[in-house]
């Protein structure tokens, strides 16, 4: 789950992350009474959308004036901004972030993600502030410093001191850095979230350490335990099938491709994903529909996968094991039966009482196309596009 940039800094001053002072603004009036307010000037007004690149695309703007931040605030509200991470639609900016400029000596980087291939978190910076990590991490990857952090110990003081240094800090900013990456670290845990990255992470030329920028990504998988940050989404920045999906208990991801995919079990539905594109086909979507598959969530997947226009064909891979295979059929039947589909329906089933759901399938009068292997499944679904 992913937040705006005003609100990730909200949560940050609840940690003690320096942040500059600042406040969240609807309308071109709350933009001009939020920067009255900051009683300062310059001020920035800033698109709020979920994604990266806003100020090359024109929604970050400095303000030196009330007049100016009246101006900016009416050129950003309602602009389709386009960046390299929106595609070429963009998005419609509907809220700003208005806050006090700042008196910026350097510009770093600072981030934490989690490092599969280690099983640990590290925390990343780099003296490269304000430019993409990745550009920095495929044209100098010597420029970003890691510290990969023990799950039982932390960020321990050695490391934030060997972080410090490498991004050449001393006198005030060399301490303040020291206590901006603890409690970095504080929030990172303690809002159970899979990425935090503040770029740029800027040095004062008073020696403060501020987050000048905020991005927070929760981890779905701990969103039980956040039920507070169900009033953070914005179902505006979201992806309409992707929220109805989590609405529903489903897990859904649009992809780019014409082969729609209906699977239980995420493993199974990444070996499904791969053999597809192995025959030659592109999957439409990453959509697990859990163990217990039953005519609801199947006729809901068909939904889901359907509201895709660009999907040409539906395949099915279901293992029967909490649920037999003959319920599973005769929820495809029900649920083809109940949905408007009008693509070819490729279904595979293995496991318990496989032969009787092959059976009904078979039997039905519905266009149904029945594989019994995985890879003749995909064989099909990418024959029947083709």
């Amino acid at each position: 789950m992913k937040i705006h940039e005003y609100q990730a800094k909200e949560l940050f001053r609840q940690f003690g992350v320096p942040v500059p002072d600042g406040g969240v603004a609807f309308t071109v009036d709350e933009a001009v009474e939020t920067a009255e307010k900051l009683n300062t000037l310059p001020v920035v007004v800033k698109a709020q959308i979920h994604a990266g690149g806003r100020g090359k695309g024109g929604g970050v703007k400095l303000a030196k004036t009330l007049d100016e931040a009246k101006q900016h605030a009416s050129d950003i509200l309602g602009m389709q901004l386009v960046t390299h991470q929106t595609g070429p639609e963009g998005k419609e900016v509907k809220r700003l972030l208005v806050e006090q400029g700042c008196d910026i000596d350097r510009e770093l980087y600072l981030g934490m993600v989690l490092d599969r291939a280690q099983s640990k978190y590290v925390m990343m910076a780099s003296v490269e502030g304000g430019m993409e990590i990745e550009e920095v991490a495929a044209n100098r990857p010597e420029a970003i410093l890691r510290e990969a952090i023990h799950p039982l110990t932390g960020l321990t003081a050695f490391q934030a001191r060997r972080l410090a240094f490498g991004l050449g800090l001393t006198g005030n900013a060399f301490k303040s850095s020291i206590r901006f990456m603890n409690s970095l670290v504080m929030a990172f845990f303690s809002l159970d979230c899979s990425l935090m990255e503040i770029n740029p992470m800027v040095v004062t030329k008073s020696g403060d350490v501020l987050a000048l920028d905020a991005k927070v990504n929760f981890d779905d998988n701990a969103a039980y335990r956040h039920k507070e940050f169900d009033e953070l989404r914005d179902p505006d920045e979201e992806d309409p099938a992707e929220s109805a999906a989590n609405d529903s208990g489903l897990n859904y991801v649009k992809l780019d491709g014409n082969v729609g995919c209906m699977v239980n079990g995420a493993g199974l539905a990444m070996a499904t994903m791969d053999i597809i594109k192995l025959h030659g086909g592109m999957p439409a979507n990453f959509l697990d529909v859990g163990g217990g598959a039953n005519v609801e969530t199947v006729k809901k997947g068909f939904e889901l996968i359907l509201s895709d226009p660009n999907v040409k064909a539906v395949l099915i891979n279901i293992f029967g094991g909490i649920v037999r295979c003959d319920r599973v059929a005769q929820g495809v039947l029900d649920a083809v039966e109940q949905t408007d589909v009008k693509v070819p329906v490729i279904v595979r089933l293995e496991g318990t009482n496989k032969e009787e759901g092959q059976r009904l399938l078979d039997e039905s009068d519905l266009s149904i196309i029945s594989a019994g292997s995985l890879e003749e499944a995909a064989k099909k679904s990418v024959e029947a596009i083709n």
